[in-house]
């Protein structure tokens, strides 16, 4: 098995969630909350490995197989639910660390369950980034599916398998129809967050409703 390809798809990943992490980081200092000093000891930890991650491995991402893509699938879910899972455990919630990755897996995977009591009363860096992680679940494994593997031309139409006895692709242009998919995403969380505010949520409340509706 070919290891490289999925350290570097993996890096690639982990860039991503460290630059996603700058979100509640900026909200966080907006509100003069000091939990903005987590959230980029995090950003600083996610964007090291995924870095390393990314570099050593440039280069090597081809011969990528059946179960590169599984072993990818797999290894990539597990590594984005333990970083969701650092802001929850190291802020000022006093969650265990099973709690904590509970909350991130629950937001990847858009089921939307928590363990948090008083969500109202949480930092807004917190709550942003549960809602952030769902919007991020929603798209994540469409768009990887659909644009990173094509794009790295590893074959990563190999997730699509069809019945038919032909060896022609399902969509021919993947890229370009994964990249209207998240447009089309981004205008339904705008569109959604626009409601929600003339229904009477603040703009902060509106973004965050809106993130967790769509990915559901």
């Amino acid at each position: 098995m070919n290891l490289r390809p999925i350290f570097y798809i993996t890096g690639i990943l982990l860039l991503i969630l460290a630059t996603s992490l700058i979100i509640p980081l900026a909200v966080d200092l907006y509100h003069h909350n000091e939990d903005w000093k987590i959230f980029f000891i995090c950003i600083v930890i996610t964007g090291f490995f995924g870095g390393a991650f990314f570099l050593s491995n440039a280069g090597y991402a081809s011969h990528f197989g059946i179960r590169e893509a599984f072993l990818l699938t797999v290894m990539s879910w597990i590594l984005v639910s333990l970083i969701g899972a650092m802001p929850f455990w190291l802020c000022n919630l006093d969650l265990s660390f099973t709690d904590a990755f509970f909350e991130s897996v629950s937001g990847i995977t858009t089921t939307g369950s928590t363990v948090i009591e008083g969500l109202e009363t949480i930092p807004p860096g917190i709550l942003i980034w549960r809602a952030l992680l769902q919007w991020l679940g929603g798209i994540g494994i469409i768009v990887m599916a659909l644009s990173v593997l094509p794009f790295l031309k590893v074959g990563g139409m190999q997730l699509f398998r069809t019945e038919s006895s032909q060896s022609e692709k399902v969509m021919p242009r993947v890229a370009k129809l994964s990249s209207s998919i998240a447009l089309a995403y981004v205008i339904l969380t705008a569109l959604c967050t626009f409601c929600y505010s003339l229904a009477g949520l603040s703009i902060f409340d509106a973004v965050a409703h809106a993130m967790t509706t769509i990915a559901t």
